[in-house]
């Protein structure tokens, strides 16, 4: 179990939901990390009181430090106070819920320090899988997933003797607020509506991805370099109610699921506290309160973010890093009111043709493929 950790990503709906099972297990808080959000980290800062805290934006890291000035408490700034953070010798586990690509150099740096990773950044694996997997193999580190499909996959491996005996992951997709939409009803949706998730409250950027179903292909990806398996061994199943998180097919063609109710301190607490189980602050699930769940196929051909993730891991290289920074840069116009909802998808297939992939990189390649990416949408929006 973590009895210290540093959260990476803290004023995000994951870090928030962290710091609540932490409360409630006694785990320690080391160091806590954001963007720019400097009044919720000073309330959290207070609050469980980190040796350490780090900001990415400048100013905010300024603000913070002058508002902490009457604790102990150390203020750093930049990607660099993160990684600092992410590598600190305190700490025996680092939650990564980081938004975006920015979680891959805090991650290796939490790697290469040795450090248990409760993964809840996707990002990181699908832009430098490869990187990632070699050095927490070299570096002896475990990834553990949060991500509540990833979990649920995780713990229904839990028993397995030989690698051989998995045939299939179902990975389960809520839908998002479209399911069953035609391409020509979502010519014009609004950010709003596709804000409007039916079973999660998650960050924007998220649940803009749950929307366009590019959040299950990144998932989709990520799976692949977290359990070993090929891109064909993975079948995306709409669940809507969001209760089945996830399931795998054994040889014998057994089928074992993880199920609860769609809250995610399930699967943050099981990351922190592996491998063992206690008492959870989640509510039971009653699955005759249900009634009854339903399954059925995505429409591939309306929601084209997924299929193009798949493509994308299934080409290899640095095709998943270019399709993952061009949607960071188109669903962020999106939500500027700068493209329309299906341009996020159009935007994304074009930088994949468009941007140069290379079978073996560097960490510098990803960054220099995620720029290309999202330059190239810049270039194309209107």
């Amino acid at each position: 179990m973590t009895k210290t950790l540093s959260i990476l990503g803290a004023t995000g709906s994951i870090g928030t939901q962290a710091l609540d099972v932490c409360e409630k297990r006694g785990i320690r808080i080391t160091c806590l990390t954001a963007h720019s959000n400097d009044r919720l980290l000073e309330q959290q800062a207070r609050k469980y009181r980190p040796h350490t805290v780090a900001l990415v934006d400048e100013d905010a890291a300024k603000r913070l430090k002058t508002a902490l000035k009457d604790t102990s408490i150390r203020v750093l700034s930049g990607m660099e106070g993160v990684c600092v953070c992410a590598a600190d010798d305190d700490t025996d586990t680092v939650l990564t819920s980081v938004v975006g690509m920015a979680g891959l150099q805090p991650t290796l740096a939490a790697i290469e320090a040795k450090k248990t990773i409760a993964l809840a950044n996707k990002e990181t694996l699908v832009a430098g899988g490869a990187l990632v997997t070699k050095a927490a193999k070299d570096n002896g580190v475990r990834l553990l997933p949060v991500d509540s499909e990833h979990s649920a996959i995780f713990q229904s491996l839990q028993g397995m003797q030989h690698h051989t005996e998995l045939k299939s992951i179902l990975l389960t997709a809520s839908g998002g607020p479209f399911f069953g939409k035609t391409r020509d009803e979502l010519a014009g949706v609004t950010l709003e509506a596709a804000l409007k998730h039916p079973n999660w409250s998650m960050g924007a950027k998220i649940t803009v991805d749950s929307a366009t179903m590019m959040n299950k292909g990144l998932e989709l990806i990520e799976a692949v370099w977290l359990f070993g398996v090929k891109p064909s061994q993975i079948e995306v199943i709409v669940h809507r109610e969001s209760v089945l998180h996830s399931a795998v097919e054994f040889a014998d063609n057994s089928v074992i699921a993880q199920l609860g109710v769609p809250d995610m301190r399930i699967p943050i607490q099981y990351a922190l506290t592996y491998p063992e189980r206690y008492e959870s602050p989640v509510k039971k699930l009653s699955l005759t309160d249900y009634g009854s769940l339903s399954f059925q196929k995505p429409d591939e051909d309306t929601f084209r973010c997924l299929p193009l993730c798949r493509s994308a891991i299934e080409r290899g290289g640095l095709c998943p890093a270019i399709v993952n920074g061009a949607n960071e840069e188109a669903n962020a116009l999106f939500r500027q009111g700068k493209i329309g909802f299906l341009d996020i998808a159009d935007l994304a297939a074009g930088a994949l043709d468009a941007v140069e992939s290379k079978d073996d990189y560097t960490l510098q390649d990803v960054f220099d493929a995620d720029e290309a990416a999202r330059a190239y949408v810049r270039a194309h929006i209107g």
